[in-house]
C-alpha cells in the first residue's frame, strides 16, 4: 500500500478513531465505538485494518504520520527573544505540524519537531514560526530517513536487567504534591 493509498482510504471514521487512540490510547473497543456512534464490530474491524496496513503501530495505539501524508520532517532550532520565550511556545502549540518543542543548551533556545505534507506545507508552517512575536531567527534541518525511531525498550530493558543483578537504582515514588505541569501541557 503506497502512502496515497493510505491517505486515500482513511475516511472521517478513520480519522475519528485515529484522533480517539491518541486522546486515550486504553479507550476499549466498546467505549470506542460508542464515543464514535458506530457499531462495536465496525470499530474493531476498522482497527484492525488501520493496524495491518501500518497506519497504526505499537499494538494500535501510535499512529504512523508518514502513513496518514505527513512524510516531511524537520527539525527547527529558534533563536527568540528570552522575555517572549513562554509566549513562543504558547505560539508553537497551537501550530498542528509541532509535535515537540524542547528548549536547548547551545546554538539557539528552542527545537521543534515540525512535519509537513510536502515541502509547500512545511514553508506555510515555517513562516507561521517566523510571524510568532520574539522569535528572532530559525534554522531547518530535514529528516532525510529515520534509521532509528523513538524507542524506551533498550533503556527499560537495561533496567530489568540491572534489577536482576540485584544493581538497579531505586526510583523514589512521587511525591504527592501537584505537578508543575498541567495536563494541558
Amino acid at each position: 500500500m503506497t502512502r496515497s493509498d493510505d491517505v486515500n482510504t482513511l475516511d472521517p471514521t478513520d480519522l475519528k478513531i485515529l484522533l480517539e487512540l491518541i486522546r486515550d490510547p486504553r479507550v476499549q473497543i466498546g467505549e470506542l465505538s460508542e464515543s464514535l456512534g458506530i457499531a462495536r464490530n465496525t470499530a474493531q474491524s476498522r482497527m484492525r485494518r488501520l493496524v495491518r496496513s501500518g497506519v497504526l503501530n505499537d499494538g494500535g495505539r501510535e499512529v504512523d504520520l508518514e502513513k496518514v501524508g505527513y512524510d516531511v520532517v524537520g527539525f527547527v532550532t529558534l533563536e527568540v527573544t528570552h522575555r517572549e520565550l513562554d509566549g513562543v511556545i504558547g505560539s508553537l502549540r497551537r501550530i498542528p505540524q509541532v509535535l515537540e518543542v524542547h528548549e536547548i543548551s547551545g546554538r539557539g533556545d528552542l527545537l521543534c519537531r515540525v512535519v509537513a505534507t510536502d515541502t509547500h506545507n512545511l514553508q506555510t508552517a515555517l513562516r507561521s514560526i517566523l510571524r510568532i512575536k520574539g522569535v528572532i531567527r530559525t534554522e531547518t534541518v530535514l529528516a532525510l530517513h529515520t534509521h532509528i525511531p523513538y524507542r524506551t525498550e533498550p533503556l527499560i530493558g537495561r533496567l530489568t536487567d540491572a534489577e536482576t543483578a540485584g544493581t538497579a537504582k531505586r526510583i523514589k515514588p512521587q511525591d504527592s504534591s501537584p505537578s508543575p505541569v498541567s495536563e494541558a501541557d
